[in-house]
């Protein structure tokens, strides 16, 4: 039976999976995958990190008319592993196998496609590591950890012929969709220009310090691709994002991804020609957060555009009337957009038109969840059966994150640099020493 459905697998038709977006991405063929499954088919999935985000995979899986089964929860903390089952077991009507191994996940034939929502620095190892075996992908943002991991998980997407969605879920918005759309066919005339925001009132972290891992914690696990070290203390509880390089990318890879991505797309632009940034810690200053909270970043493209990043960890105050969003300006106009929809309005500050939603994941809190998420995840399901193209095919969304890295670099070593528009990369060999990353031996990211 295994057999008899990997090979109608094969011979699955292959059409639809094409993707054709602003950014300099061409349109894909859909004789460039393979192993797409059947409209009539049903996909086994896992779900690999149980922590604040899986929560948004669920009604996408859940929801009968997907035809998905999820096969396995996997966690290198037991206790994670368990508080999911227990949750997911209120949707789910079937018995859902708990394992903290992804490695044995990726050697089962049977699994079709993982989901990945572990910390930032697995994302393109795992991701590599899964397409190797014949899996499709949905990798949570960021979808890579540096610059190198951005070229290399489209390498890989390429040469293993998977489906690759990142998990940047506004791009699945219907409002998002039809503004920018709007947009490009010039609405607002010559858009030059976009402001990315994002605002938070993330509290006070503790020093971290040295101690004993979470017990059942798979530290060694957990660390996976990075150079090993001594556990610190609360690094496990989400503060593996501030606590310097080795995880996490900071709120530039946590959060600006998202609005960034939109600014992108709005402005039909690609690898910017210059960038630097303003950034620093100014809340909590003795407290363990080890990196900026605060960043101004400002992109510069060719054609006189231009996107700024305006990011406030720690300091909730919202000078742009909401917690993210991205504003768009023209040469007849300007768009407000974010989650919950967009407001158009004329060059004398007039609202002419607007669209909002009606679904329920706007806004800035901590978890994952919501209709845009379903959208994204559905979309996910129906590439992979060759019924839609993807919203966010991971050549696109590399791009996207790219901008996110050149900020984190131009932080890290204090100054501004150019970038080649066309490959992308930098033109400054300090800056170019951020490429990539020490991995653990062993652990290196190959295709």
């Amino acid at each position: 039976m295994q057999n008899k459905r990997r090979n109608f697998i094969k011979k699955t038709a292959l059409a639809g999976v094409g993707v054709s977006l602003a950014g300099g991405v061409n349109a894909m063929s859909a004789q460039s995958y393979s192993n797409i499954i059947g409209a009539n088919n049903r996909i086994n999935v896992a779900i690999q990190g149980l922590g604040r985000r899986y929560g948004a995979f669920i009604g996408g899986i859940a929801s009968k008319e997907n035809n998905v089964r999820l096969k396995y929860l996997c966690d290198v903390l037991p206790s994670q592993m368990s508080k999911a089952a227990n949750k997911v077991g209120k949707k789910i009507d079937y018995k859902i196998a708990l394992e903290g191994n992804i490695q044995n996940i990726i050697e089962d034939k049977d699994v079709d496609a993982i989901f990945m929502a572990t910390p930032d620095h697995w994302h393109t190892p795992g991701a590599i590591m899964a397409m190797k075996a014949g899996k499709h992908v949905y990798v949570e943002k960021p979808c890579s950890h540096n610059p190198r991991e951005s070229e290399l998980i489209v390498e890989a997407q390429k040469k293993y012929n998977k489906v690759v969605q990142m998990g940047n879920q506004q791009r699945s918005s219907p409002q998002s969709i039809e503004i920018i759309s709007e947009i490009h066919n010039g609405i607002i005339g010559h858009a030059y220009k976009a402001i990315a925001f994002y605002t938070n009132g993330r509290g006070k972290v503790p020093k971290p310090v040295k101690s004993t891992p979470p017990e059942g914690l798979n530290w060694n696990l957990f660390q996976g691709p990075a150079p090993r070290k001594d556990y610190m203390h609360d690094t496990w509880n989400y503060n593996w994002h501030w606590y310097g390089w080795d995880y996490g990318t900071a709120e530039m890879g946590n959060n600006a991804t998202h609005e960034l991505d939109i600014a992108r797309w709005a402005l039909d632009v690609k690898y910017p020609e210059y960038v630097d940034v303003i950034a620093g810690k100014h809340q909590f200053i003795d407290d363990g957060w080890a990196m900026y909270d605060t960043m101004e970043a400002n992109y510069r493209f060719a054609d006189n555009k231009m996107i700024q990043w305006d990011g406030s960890s720690r300091n909730g105050y919202s000078k742009y009337g909401r917690g993210r969003g991205t504003i768009i300006y023209g040469s007849k106009g300007s768009v407000i957009v974010d989650r919950n929809g967009y407001e158009l309005y004329d060059l004398r500050g007039k609202l002419i038109k607007e669209n909002k939603s009606d679904g329920k994941e706007g806004g800035t809190a901590l978890g994952g969840g919501g209709d845009l998420s379903t959208r994204h995840v559905v979309n996910f399901f129906d590439a992979i059966r060759g019924k839609e193209k993807l919203n966010s095919h991971i050549e696109v969304g590399a791009i996207s994150q790219m901008l996110t890295h050149y900020a984190n670099i131009s932080y890290r070593v204090n100054k501004g640099f150019n970038v080649d528009e066309n490959s992308g990369k930098i033109f400054d060999r300090e800056a170019m020493k951020l490429w990539s990353r020490a991995y653990e031996p062993g652990w290196e990211p190959k295709l």
